[in-house]
């Protein structure tokens, strides 16, 4: 979690070259592990429930990776999502070695409890469930559809729902940042955060600031 990458900088690299070898550690090029990683956990919870959260409220910070080389990310992330009809989504993570790890999402219901990884899915209650198919790897079964797709003339386009679970890792860590609850129709109408830097060459490109909650402001 914290050596990804070139550990020191080369001193003939650029500002830009130096985030772009570092690309994970910039909020800029990854969006931070909310957004780089934990969008795929969001974008089941959003399969799940066909909806995405009409608000958040996110919390985090970097204890574990403070040095500069770790660019401006968190290290932890925790809150909570809200859903359409009161559903209620806890969310944590954290990318800090040597602590104890977990993948997967539980679905709590009045009539069973559903447990899913990125391989196994186990429903417990009235209508158990246990999926014990094979795993196929994702990278390979996304082209497998749609190549299927256009063989046999289907309708496969995911783009709504690719960027709806983007949205809701990108609410999560603005919320994260700002230490501010958010909610979706604000974030989609009228948030004008921009990441990008003013221009895309390898020349000079400053290190941006590690937010700090209730300090960085919302944009």
């Amino acid at each position: 979690m914290m050596n990804w990458g070139p550990m020191t900088r080369d001193p003939q690299w650029s500002d830009m070259e130096w985030q772009i070898r570092r690309w994970e550690f910039f909020t800029w090029l990854s969006g931070d592990f909310l957004v780089e990683q934990h969008v795929h956990n969001l974008d089941l919870i959003n399969w799940v429930l066909k909806a995405h959260p009409v608000q958040c409220t996110i919390l985090g910070g970097r204890q574990a990776r403070t040095d500069p080389m770790y660019g401006d990310v968190y290290d932890h992330f925790a809150g909570e999502f809200e859903y359409p009809d009161g559903v209620r989504i806890d969310y944590s993570g954290a990318q800090i070695d040597r602590i104890s790890g977990r993948c997967d999402q539980r679905i709590f219901g009045t009539k069973g409890t559903a447990f899913f990884d990125f391989g196994r899915a186990v429903i417990e209650g009235q209508n158990p469930y246990e999926y014990k198919g094979e795993i196929p790897d994702p990278c390979l079964q996304q082209h497998a559809d749609q190549i299927d797709a256009i063989r046999n003339g289907k309708h496969l386009n995911e783009g709504v729902r690719i960027a709806e679970s983007t949205l809701t890792a990108i609410m999560g860590r603005m919320s994260a940042y700002t230490g501010k609850s958010l909610k979706w129709d604000w974030v989609m109408k009228a948030s004008k955060l921009e990441l990008t830097p003013p221009a895309y060459d390898f020349i000079s490109l400053p290190e941006p600031v590690v937010a700090v909650p209730g300090v960085t402001p919302l944009v």
